[in-house]
């Protein structure tokens, strides 16, 4: 071996070794500290732009559950008070129905025209009420409905439809005017608690449908982002068990380069017990 002062091919590459081990325990241990192989953009540039791609789809579809939620909720609230006002109007049917009889005093009528009265107020009372984030499907206020995304991308949207159920509309015929003050009166506002009941069953009817689709929409969308996230992570996610134990092979590397090339430095001092032998 031929000995210099100026350089030394083996330290030289021994230094290029511990580098070499240095970078790739740098790597390792970032990504046993943040779980991820993929980082940033200088990790793997193709893997990093797909993995953004999803990242912004699962952003999104956030954004949509949010709305679906709200627009379940609304139509929870509708349903409640429409079956509400299916069973006020089963009330009415029973009050009227009682003022027909023709053996009913003027006394015993004014007394059901008063409960009945009752009843149609509490029908308005539930209808006004019926409201979730200042929306209200039952009180006529929202001709066109209202429209929720229905996906990440805004190409779809769940409408919720609205059913009129205030009183003298076209669900509820019997309107806030009608009375029992006789036994013709009572017979005809019969017939309105009628149709009314046969209205608005169907009306609620079609409320509960399309809650029950929502609820399939909204669960839809989180399945779809849960499998989102499990392939981005699928995608980035480091291997932390293998990369700990690839940690641990590096960090002794990187010991025995630095003994090496300690030694492979202390060469050239030969040179020095040289000259003190002559």
């Amino acid at each position: 071996m031929t000995l210099s002062v100026n350089n030394s091919t083996s330290a030289l590459s021994l230094l290029q070794s511990l580098n070499e081990t240095t970078q790739n325990l740098n790597t390792v241990t970032n990504e046993v500290s943040s779980g991820l192989a993929v980082a940033d953009a200088a990790d793997n540039p193709a893997v990093f732009d797909v993995a953004q791609q999803q990242r912004f789809e699962i952003s999104s579809l956030a954004s949509v559950s949010d709305g679906l939620n709200v627009a379940q909720s609304i139509s929870d609230v509708a349903v409640s008070a429409g079956q509400t006002v299916s069973d006020l109007l089963n009330q009415l049917k029973a009050t009227a129905l009682s003022a027909t009889d023709g053996s009913q005093t003027t006394a015993g009528l004014s007394a059901l025209n008063t409960q009945f009265q009752s009843l149609l107020k509490e029908i308005s009372n539930t209808v006004a009420g019926a409201s979730f984030n200042g929306a209200n499907l039952l009180d006529g206020s929202k001709t066109n409905g209202l429209q929720f995304l229905a996906t990440a991308d805004a190409s779809s949207f769940v409408t919720l439809s609205t059913e009129n159920l205030s009183l003298g509309g076209s669900n509820v015929t019997v309107s806030a005017g009608t009375t029992l003050s006789s036994v013709t009166a009572a017979t005809a506002a019969l017939a309105l608690v009628n149709a009314s009941i046969a209205n608005v069953n169907g009306a609620v009817a079609t409320l509960g449908a399309q809650s029950n689709q929502i609820i399939a929409h909204a669960s839809f969308v989180t399945t779809l982002s849960d499998t989102l996230t499990t392939g981005v992570g699928g995608l980035v996610d480091a291997d932390v068990a293998a990369e700990s134990a690839r940690l641990t092979a590096l960090q002794v590397q990187q010991q025995l380069s630095t003994q090496a090339l300690s030694i492979a430095n202390q060469q050239p001092s030969v040179i020095l017990t040289l000259l003190r032998s002559g």
